[in-house]
């Protein structure tokens, strides 16, 4: 049986907090919305629920830990 082509496998932490978007670009969820909720106003909350663009400095080590992105 022939040996199979050694392959980097997909970080699973890093897989599940990062999305690459079709034009390669790396989004990631906001921080500050799981709890103390109720000091902040519906407006800050709301425009946290939305994703968000990660540093082009993080960029490379997030994508070098995800091979098939």
């Amino acid at each position: 049986m022939p040996k199979s082509i050694a392959r980097r496998k997909t970080k699973k932490a890093v897989a599940k907090r990062f999305k690459i978007t079709a034009t390669g670009k790396v989004m990631t969820s906001q921080s500050g919305r799981r709890h103390l909720a109720g000091s902040k106003n519906r407006k800050r909350k709301r425009h946290l629920a939305k994703m968000k663009q990660v540093d082009k400095t993080d960029t490379y080590r997030i994508l070098a830990n995800l091979p098939f992105a």
